[in-house]
Order: C-alpha cells, then sequence, then structure tokens
C-alpha cells in the first residue's frame, strides 16, 4: 500500500474521530458562536497525515495504533488553531479553497475557536483512559515543546516580515521552517507515536529525526507547489507567497545569489498582486537556480533520513508506510 492509498482510506475515520472530540458545548448559542465554527473549519482538514503517522509510529516501533489515537488527533487540533491564528496574522482570504475563519465569523470568533482548539490539544491527553499517567506526562512534555517551537518559528516569519528583513540566509529560513513546521508535521508526532507504542529511546529520537527532515521536506514541498505547481495554477491563492512577501528557501536563495535580487526584493515589499510581477519574482528565482536548489535540498533531506529509519526500525508494514510518506512528499514536487 503506497503512503497516499493509506491516506485516502484512513482520512474519514480521523475525521470522525476529530468531529467527536470537539463536543457541542453547554448552550445553542455557545454551539452556535464556538463550536460549529470549530467544527465546520475542522472538517475542511485535508489529507490528515499528522495524526496518521503518529499511529504509524506507534505501529512501527511494535505498539497498538489504537493507543496513539487521542495524541494523535491532540496534535490536529494544534494544527487547526495554528492555521485559524495564522490566517488572522497573515490576512489571508482563502483556506484550502474556503473563505477562512475571520472572514466568514469575524475576527474575535475566529482568534476565540482557535482558543478553544488548544485547549483541546491538553484536554484529548489527559481524558484518554488507555495511556497510563507517567505516558500522558511525557506525551504533554512533547505537546508543549512543539508548541513553544512553533510559536518561536511563527515569531520568526512574522518578524521579519514587519522588519521588511531580506539579509537572511538559507540556515536562518531552515532554522524557520524547522520550528514553524517539521515540529508539529512531522517529529513531534512521530515521536509521540513511538513514545505511546513503547518504542526504545534510539527508536524514538530516529523517528523524531526522520519525522524533522520529512517536516521541513513538506514545507519546502508546500512553498514550491505555490510558486511552480500545475494544479495550484488555477487557485485563487496561487503565488500567494510573493504577495505577502514570505521568505521561503527558493526567496532566500535567490535574494543572496540573483543578480537582481533588488528587484525581487522590490515585489516581495510591494505585497503585489499583479499576475505579471508575480511571474517575474518566480523568473528570478528559477534563474538563479533557486527552485531548483530548493527542490534538491528537499530530496537530500529526505533520502538521508530514510536511510536511518531503516537502519533502526523493524522491517514491517508501518515502517514502510513511513518510507513511502517521504517519497510521496518529494514525488509530488516533479
Amino acid at each position: 500500500m503506497s503512503f497516499e492509498h493509506y491516506l485516502n482510506r484512513n482520512a474519514s475515520r480521523i475525521d470522525g474521530i476529530i468531529a467527536d472530540s470537539i463536543g457541542r458545548g453547554g448552550t445553542e448559542d455557545i454551539w452556535r458562536y464556538l463550536y460549529a465554527p470549530l467544527s465546520e473549519y475542522s472538517a475542511n482538514g485535508g489529507k490528515r497525515h499528522r495524526p496518521l503517522i503518529c499511529e504509524l509510529a506507534c505501529e512501527a516501533v511494535g505498539g497498538d495504533p489504537a493507543l496513539a489515537q487521542n495524541s494523535a488527533v491532540a496534535i490536529e487540533h494544534f494544527h487547526t488553531a495554528a492555521l485559524i491564528h495564522d490566517d488572522i496574522a497573515d490576512e489571508s482570504t482563502l483556506r484550502r479553497g474556503k473563505p477562512c475563519m475571520h472572514l466568514t465569523q469575524g475576527e474575535g470568533l475566529a482568534i476565540n475557536a482557535g482558543d478553544l482548539a488548544l485547549s483541546l490539544v491538553t484536554g484529548s491527553v489527559l481524558k484518554d483512559a488507555l495511556l497510563a499517567d507517567d505516558v500522558k506526562l511525557r506525551v504533554l512534555d512533547e505537546l508543549v515543546q512543539m508548541t513553544t517551537r512553533t510559536i518561536e518559528g511563527q515569531a520568526l516569519d512574522i518578524g521579519w516580515a514587519r522588519d521588511a528583513r531580506f539579509d537572511l540566509t538559507t540556515e536562518d529560513y531552515l532554522l524557520m521552517a524547522a520550528h514553524k513546521t517539521a515540529y508539529y508535521s512531522g517529529g513531534t508526532p512521530l515521536a509521540v507515536g513511538a513514545i505511546v507504542g513503547g518504542g526504545t529511546e534510539l527508536q524514538i529520537e530516529t523517528l523524531r529525526g526522520f519525522g524533522m527532515a520529512s517536516g521541513i521536506a513538506f514545507q519546502i514541498h508546500d512553498d514550491l507547489l505555490n510558486l511552480v505547481g500545475t494544479g495550484e495554477a488555477t487557485r485563487k491563492d496561487f503565488r500567494s507567497d510573493i504577495t505577502e512577501g514570505k521568505r521561503t528557501l527558493m526567496a532566500v536563495h535567490a535574494l543572496q545569489h540573483s543578480d537582481s535580487s533588488a528587484e525581487l526584493k522590490g515585489i516581495l515589499a510591494s505585497h503585489s498582486t499583479d499576475e505579471k510581477m508575480l511571474a517575474r519574482a518566480v523568473e528570478i528565482m528559477q534563474s538563479t537556480g533557486s527552485i531548483d536548489f530548493s527542490r534538491d535540498y528537499a530530496l537530500t533531506l529526505v533520502k538521508d533520513a530514510k536511510q536511518g529509519l531503516v537502519e533502526v526500525l523493524p522491517d514491517n508494514e508501518a515502517r514502510n508506510l513511513l518510507l513511502s510518506m517521504a517519497d510521496f512528499f518529494v514525488d509530488r514536487m516533479g
């Protein structure tokens, strides 16, 4: 089974668990103003790779994946909260093809719904009757660290944009991407799954490292698709990363190496939505080799991470699905 098939087969199951975990609140108005918007937003959840890889990691080290279910859902609630708040900070208009919550419900209710999702991160673990107390504490510590690292990464991303920072290196970008994306999209889900599954410390840390590498590759992949993805070209938010002035790996690399860096800097700072200007920015990144550099970097990350996983985990279906996950991320880059 390929990782993509695994996601397609299991995403609806995770959807149902997440919907049940949100609840309804005590009155109709509480439902209307809080639980309903969060439920509707969470239902538009994408492929659910984060909770599903948490379950896979548990199974890969010999554990029962059912033990990881609530911890996996906790991570997805964090993802939901991060997206709601991120859309407000970025003044985004669309999320997965639908208007952002702060546009449909207002900024205040959107912030509140994101806060509720954050409360469900802790609640999902504390209420888990299948986990021993010492395991719960370790999982909660992982989730606190994940939350802190993600907020740090978001601070860099927002701060660099606010201060019009263009003096960044590829190392700066990679630090930001690791903190903002890789911890909660890869490293923590896999580490938590291995902890719940009773894995050895070596297995836990190897899975964490694999997840971090895959998470960075996932972010690079998303950034590349926003610029050059053929399917994304028909979406209203195509090349929105340029409009928002985001310091993606491609942009940072081009700013360091292009003879047209001043022109690119001007486009990124202008927040333009003009298609010709956006295309010109991509042209500069392509001519500098920044698109190819970023794609190759992600491919190398994944290749090295896969080798470490093969050496530490037993050969089973869950491990092979995780290896397929890494291929799935980079194969979609073309």
